[in-house]
């Protein structure tokens, strides 16, 4: 007897599974099955977690450019000096704060001292458009 309801709680828990469908909450995707039915709609796609990491910004030639793991990004509005450097107020050659990655396309650099610069991604970039020294 127990040896069956064993078996029909394995059962049941497998059925639970497939009807619930998966979440993998470190891509924000949710999967609702492998094959929709006829006339309902795809998968359910969630756009990614917003993301907050510590970030040191390259600030020596102007605020302009960042790099997140793989993606390059651009400034809406750069920052500088006017002579190639980075405002009053700015360290240099590093500003130590925190990138909020929130979305694929879109970063925004804070930090203490409250500067805040928003970033968009350069699609297809292998490199920063303009190498400082």
């Amino acid at each position: 007897m127990a040896e069956r309801a064993g078996r029909i709680f394995c059962a049941l828990a497998v059925v639970a599974g497939v009807l619930t469908g998966c979440v993998k909450a470190d891509e924000g995707v949710v999967a609702v099955g492998t094959t929709p039915p006829v006339g309902t709609a795809s998968p359910v796609r969630t756009t990614p977690p917003v993301r907050t990491i510590p970030f040191d910004l390259y600030t020596h030639c102007g605020i302009d450019e960042a790099r997140v793991g793989s993606t390059y990004f651009e400034a809406e509005t750069p920052l500088s000096d006017g002579s190639g450097n980075p405002p009053d107020g700015w360290d240099n050659p590093t500003q130590r704060g925190t990138m909020t990655l929130r979305s694929e396309t879109e970063a925004v650099f804070t930090d203490d001292a409250g500067h805040e610069v928003t970033f968009r991604a350069r699609p297809g970039a292998t490199a920063f458009k303009r190498i400082c020294a």
